[in-house]
């Protein structure tokens, strides 16, 4: 399947701080200096059953703690409430195995798509896409929030961004970052083939109008890692190894630009269509989607994960 057929199907699925900033605090273990020698990514697990399905999974991303997965797809399930679904499967500790999935209900889920998913790092906001009613356009960004950051069924009903954010030209993938001390923005998103950036507030709310962001032209579906020194994206105009691939830049602090793209290789790549990459709060871990053929999978889109360590090693 190619990422043409992809674009057709929908293109939602393709893809907090206040006034006062605040630096980045290490988190998982995130620290400035710990990925300068990580380029290797592990080979790609694919998770399997019950996360995977004969359907489309696609855009996952792990909650904070990573005890939870929450991600987009079309599988027929009594629940389901629109074309593509919020799906979120629980586990019990780290090493433990992913649950059933539950759809995330009406606060989040509608009768439109709705999906690719982006946590606050303090778990209490959900980022989102959705081309429900009631927007600025076609797909827009969405945000909820909940009280206890460890309840995944208890978002509250979800709250435009707004004509900040939000145009006629369609928004999605969102990707939060904290603000990072007078540097850097704190969402991020693709609106075309352009990957856009904007101040937000703790519940948020958008500050200002978003720019475009230099040097992620050609980018869709970018993920941002937490102290705004790695971006990843997929693309299929910038060429590569496949129909569409993914790929990687880097800046040295939040302040600078980002470097020209580099190819994110072959570990991760293939000669099909490699789509809606998110990074973990940590950085180590990368989940992606990719199109039935590229390798063995269930459905017609499956959700992989690859990790990396700070030595730059494969992930045991």
């Amino acid at each position: 399947m190619t990422a043409s057929r992809l674009l057709v199907i929908s293109p939602l699925v393709l893809s907090l701080a206040c006034t006062t900033e605040v630096p980045l605090q290490p988190t998982g273990g995130l620290l400035a200096m710990s990925f300068a020698n990580s380029e290797t990514w592990s080979e790609p697990v694919h998770l399997d059953a019950p996360i995977n399905s004969p359907s489309r999974e696609l855009a996952a991303a792990l909650s904070p703690d990573e005890l939870s997965l929450y991600f987009g797809s079309d599988r027929i399930d009594p629940s389901a409430l629109g074309a593509v679904d919020m799906w979120v499967s629980r586990r019990a500790c780290l090493e433990c195995p992913w649950e059933a999935p539950v759809n995330l209900g009406p606060n989040i889920n509608s009768l439109r798509g709705d999906g690719s998913p982006a946590f606050s790092p303090d778990g209490h906001l959900l980022f989102f896409s959705s081309a429900r009613d009631g927007g600025e356009g076609n797909d827009d960004i969405w945000v909820s929030h909940r009280a206890d950051p460890n309840d995944d069924l208890g978002w509250e009903p979800a709250v435009n961004l707004g004509p900040y954010v939000n145009t006629m030209a369609g928004e999605v993938s969102p990707s939060y970052i904290p603000a990072l001390g007078g540097g850097g923005v704190n969402l991020y998103f693709s609106r075309g083939s352009d990957v856009y950036a904007v101040r937000v507030t703790r519940d948020g709310e958008a500050l200002g109008p978003a720019e475009a962001v230099a040097g992620l032209g050609g980018g869709q579906g970018v993920t941002v890692r937490k102290d705004g020194r790695e971006a990843y994206f997929w693309s299929s105009a910038l060429g590569g190894i496949g129909n569409a691939d993914i790929w990687v830049t880097t800046r040295r602090s939040p302040n600078d630009e980002w470097s020209a793209p580099e190819n994110a290789g072959s570990v991760i790549n293939t000669r099909f269509a490699d789509l809606t990459p998110t990074l973990s709060l940590d950085g180590r871990t990368l989940l992606f989607s990719e199109a039935a053929a590229a390798r063995p999978g269930l459905g017609l889109q499956d959700i992989w994960m690859t990790t990396r360590t700070s030595s730059g090693r494969d992930a045991p």
